[in-house]
């Protein structure tokens, strides 16, 4: 195949971007902040923070960090909340102090979050009260140090009605007083490199346990200039307006959503659970964006509920899909209420994250994921490790600025994921077409996609495996209308057990996050197996 045959695509899109455009994420947001200081940076809960805003609390929260605290360039901070003000503040506050963000589910249940705390090396936790009881519960098995809790309304002045904190958790601080405390003292930049790290983004492990993508400061500020350099007309400085549904913790918002439109000064409407479609709904309806992103069942939502028809889509100039496929049927019935079709991309935690995406240029959902980003090689490989022709189906491996330094104290894993030229190997299977649009053809042949989050059967086999009564069980992904995949769990039971499919979904619920827990359970009596054990799980989804 011809080195980069997609780059004929181009027309007017920079063929190569400078990732070394700004000395760190740090550097871009103050340059953002200053020259954006009176407009309106973010928007939850009925309550606005300007940019400069932004700065005066951040810059208050990296002092409490780097007094009080003592924290270090370096030292890892998890995160853990829903789409809140205090968001965007204690990350601009982690990164202003030099340390590493590691992004937390809310959602997870105990032993996922132990499990990251302590690969991380966490010694400080900023938590959402309404999941605090997950923190106390593990607090004793980690090394935390320090917990900072946080409220609906914190950052804003206002106090909102919010969930208690846990009581088990006496020595907590309040974010408001987290930030009372650091508003007096003093804050000394740190000097940040491009190789120094700003997030550990936590993957699904196919081993069961979820590794950390080392993600830097270059590796995010490429993918910011990749994205602009490839959608210009939707990075209008001072002018955008975007809804941001799909969570923070989550690196396809927190580098499309927040970082790169903060960097233009656009105004950004958080919305913290956007189940509450009605609640969704509202913030759609007052905010009138300019930029919508989600995942596939976050469209396939909005389509279907008539409050819909009641928004005013006239300023919508661009709709972006990712984390999962974005369904063709969906993005019809999303055009025909907006004018907009859904401009699908591709992209991992391990290449901060988007890899690819839909230029401007297209007038219609293409069914593909777009043409590689700037300065992004993509190859396509076989079994035998040679590189496929157009049309012809390969693993997709991605050379780029954007794509991790590695897996966070993995040695073995980096060996594996990356080629001796230095690709990183995605795992996907994908296909060129001739003009250089990439199509997603199949994943990692085992992982299900459950509403844009990834699920290792692996995992969840493991958690299941310790349920009283099980014997053995294997996993699959089942289509779903609603969420796009679901979990299929097959169960073999115990000699002499009574175990029924609600005791093992009861049991699931206890130990897995919402999205894991299988939709599905069939009790049978044997798997299938390959002639040394191998359970096979392809010959469970021909299974009705």
């Amino acid at each position: 195949m011809t080195q980069r045959h997609w780059l004929a695509s181009y027309g007017s899109i920079p063929h190569d971007i400078n990732a070394d455009a700004y000395c760190s994420v740090v550097d871009l947001v103050d340059q953002a902040m200053k020259r954006h200081a009176h407009r309106p940076a973010m928007r939850c809960a009925g309550q606005t923070l300007s940019y400069a805003d932004l700065d005066r609390l951040s810059r208050d929260f990296a002092a409490y960090l780097q007094g009080p605290l003592g924290v270090k360039k370096g030292d890892r901070i998890a995160v853990m909340m829903p789409n809140l003000l205090a968001f965007p503040i204690a990350f601009l506050g982690i990164a202003r102090a030099g340390a590493v963000q590691v992004n937390v589910n809310p959602l997870y249940t105990p032993r996922e979050l132990e499990h990251q705390l302590n690969d991380a090396g966490v010694q400080t936790i900023v938590v959402y009260g309404g999941v605090s009881a997950m923190v106390a519960e593990v607090m004793s098995r980690t090394g935390l140090k320090t917990v900072v809790t946080v409220g609906v309304g914190d950052g804003s002045g206002k106090v909102l009605p919010s969930p208690p904190v846990d009581a088990r958790l006496k020595g907590a601080t309040a974010f408001t007083d987290a930030l009372a405390q650091g508003a007096p003292l003093s804050f000394t930049p740190v000097d940040l490199k491009g190789d120094d790290l700003v997030f550990l983004q936590y993957t699904g492990g196919t081993t069961g346990l979820s590794k950390g993508a080392a993600l830097s400061h270059r590796n995010l500020i490429a993918n910011t200039e990749q994205f602009k350099a490839f959608m210009p007309e939707a990075l209008r400085p001072g002018e955008e307006v975007i809804v941001t549904a799909i969570p923070l913790y989550h690196i396809f918002a927190l580098m499309v959503n927040f970082i790169t439109y903060f960097s233009v000064g656009a105004d950004n409407w958080l919305v913290p659970n956007p189940r509450d479609i009605d609640s969704f709904l509202a913030t759609v309806k007052a905010a009138r964006p300019t930029i919508f992103m989600g995942v596939n069942t976050l469209y396939a939502g909005l389509v279907m509920h008539p409050g819909s028809k009641d928004v005013d889509w006239s300023r919508l100039r661009l709709a972006g899909g990712g984390g999962a496929a974005v369904i063709g049927t969906v993005s019809d019935k999303w055009q025909a209420l907006t004018g907009s079709f859904i401009r699908e991309g591709y992209g991992l935690s391990e290449t901060s994250p988007v890899v690819s995406f839909n230029p401007a240029q297209v007038k219609a959902f293409t069914g593909t994921t777009g043409l590689p980003l700037p300065s992004t090689d993509v190859k396509l490989l076989d079994d035998e490790g040679r590189e496929v022709g157009v049309g012809e189906s390969g693993e997709i491996c991605v050379k780029g600025p954007q794509v991790m330094r590695g897996y966070w104290n993995q040695p073995e894993a980096n060996a594996a994921a990356f080629t001796a030229d230095g690709y990183f190997r995605t795992g996907d299977i994908g296909s060129f077409d001739a003009q250089g649009f990439l199509k997603i053809v199949d994943r990692k042949k085992d992982m299900i996609i459950v509403s844009g989050f990834n699920v290792y059967p692996n995992e969840i086999e493991a958690v299941v495996t310790g349920c009283p009564g099980v014997a053995e069980c294997a996993c699959v992904g089942a289509p779903d209308e609603k969420s796009g995949e679901a979990v299929k769990l097959f169960v073999v039971k115990a000699p002499a057990s009574a175990l029924t499919e609600a005791d093992v979904i009861a049991y699931c619920r206890q130990q897995l996050t919402g999205y894991k827990v299988p939709k599905f359970v069939r009790l049978v009596d044997a798997l299938p197996k390959s002639t040394v054990g191998k359970i096979l799980r392809r010959e469970l989804r021909d299974v009705a």
